[in-house]
């Protein structure tokens, strides 16, 4: 996982993919995303490449929602490469 090297850059970068996705259009992609990523649903294969194909797809998805769910703060240290409690990472959204 590629480490965020200020608070400040990542800022930015959240700020874009809010930007990205943020408007209705984005959010269309991203509904189209969620289902091709198989978001909500189990990636297993018996095919182990096939199973590596469909989990990195549904990684992409995660980190796409985590930039647009998480604060600032808990967002920054998930990707920054902070630990934090399992409860000072709920969000509104579960």
């Amino acid at each position: 996982m590629a480490r965020v090297r200020s608070r400040e850059a990542f800022k930015q970068r959240q700020t874009g993919y809010k930007l990205a996705f943020g408007s209705p259009a984005g959010m269309e992609v991203l509904r189209d995303l969620m289902l091709f990523c198989r978001a909500h649903q189990s990636c297993f294969h018996q095919d182990p490449r096939v199973h590596a194909v469909l989990e990195g797809r549904r990684e992409v998805y995660l980190r796409i929602r985590n930039h647009l769910n998480l604060t600032e703060e808990q967002a920054f240290a998930v990707f920054g490469g902070v630990d934090l409690k399992p409860d000072e990472l709920e969000t509104d959204d579960a």
